[in-house]
């Protein structure tokens, strides 16, 4: 024990242990940890993974660190036995890691298992159980895996951008894109990222520069990466980086190398069609038929560049509404 240790024992400061994988963190989960870190004064919590797992365990490693900051959150990455019965040295093996994750005494295990007490009896801690049998969060990780979207009000914030789906409208001006957008957020009653290329022009004027749209296309990514963590299983986005990449070309006949740079891309884009009528709204620029036809073809080769899934939209009105829906279906995101 080193004196920092001996120090906290002194003023009766309480130590609390807990592991499991997390795969991924859900709300049964959350009320393990939180339970635990509530009844101690200072909490570690190992994240366990092996090389095939289905989930990445570094990125359950981020997760855990992002719902619990103020614990000491350790990953454990070595191949070693996951049942008593795998091998006969089972219980040493476990009591050196967590040794090596817990030098200093341990006062309290905590876990939902019926491991919890032998863990517990291994490294000279009591032994606390928290909702053995899940009355509390009916939840399991296994469960999350095999159906995300059915159990998504128990998968906490961090851990839903691994989850949701992001339908994204891409298209030239005055094709209806933030109309359509709005009505398939609120069809689906989740979240929509609205164009920030439409709010960068209302604030600062349309004589726009390359470093403009790099800000433009940061602030679409950041907007993004933000409403992912609240979003209802689906995100709805009015355009992204590859559409200011096609402004770009369009204003410039170039693009930076940022924009090749970035690559979360949404799941799927609706490339909408230019058979609407032109409007100028005070942000437009390319309202000629000849500069509309470019435009067009300018967007469809940028998601043909970037490989990712699309779908061509047109139709007006309650059709233009229906084309996307089904588009949405064919894509295993209705």
């Amino acid at each position: 024990m080193d004196a920092r240790a001996q120090g906290e024992r002194a003023r009766g400061v309480t130590t609390g242990f807990l592991l499991g994988k997390f795969m991924p963190p859900h709300r049964g989960h959350v009320l393990l940890c939180e339970t635990a870190r509530t009844l101690v004064d200072r909490l570690t919590i190992l994240v366990c993974w092996l090389p095939d797992d289905p989930v990445p365990g570094p990125l359950r490693l981020q997760w855990m660190r992002a719902l619990f900051p103020d614990c000491e959150v350790i990953g454990h990455d070595a191949t070693v036995p996951q049942e008593p019965a795998d091998h006969p040295d089972f219980w040493p093996i476990w009591r050196g890691i967590v040794k090596t994750a817990h030098p200093d005494p341990i006062d309290f295990v905590f876990a939902s298992d019926a491991y919890g007490q032998r863990l517990a009896d291994e490294v000279g801690a009591r032994f606390l159980p928290v909702d053995p049998e899940r009355r509390a969060a009916p939840i399991s990780g296994s469960a999350v895996r095999a159906d995300p979207w059915r159990h998504w009000s128990d998968i906490p914030a961090p851990v839903r951008p691994y989850y949701a789906r992001s339908i994204c409208l891409h298209g030239p001006e005055s094709v209806g894109k933030s109309v359509l957008s709005a009505r398939l957020a609120a069809h689906f009653e989740t979240d929509l990222v609205p164009e920030y290329g439409r709010t960068w022009c209302e604030q600062f004027g349309t004589d726009l520069t390359m470093d403009d749209l790099i800000w433009i296309a940061r602030g679409h990514d950041a907007m993004t990466r933000a409403a992912l963590r609240q979003c209802n299983r689906r995100l709805i986005l009015d355009t992204d980086p590859l559409m200011t990449a096609a402004w770009a070309e369009m204003l410039f006949g170039r693009r930076d190398p940022w924009f090749d740079r970035w690559d979360a891309t949404a799941d799927l884009y609706l490339l909408l069609d230019t058979d609407l009528p032109w409007r100028d709204d005070g942000t437009r620029l390319f309202g000629a038929p000849a500069d509309r036809a470019r435009f067009l073809e300018v967007s469809r080769a940028e998601l043909e560049r970037r490989g990712v899934r699309w779908a061509i939209v047109d139709g007006e009105g309650e059709a233009r509404f229906e084309a996307a829906l089904a588009a949405i279906a064919e894509a295993g995101l209705g």
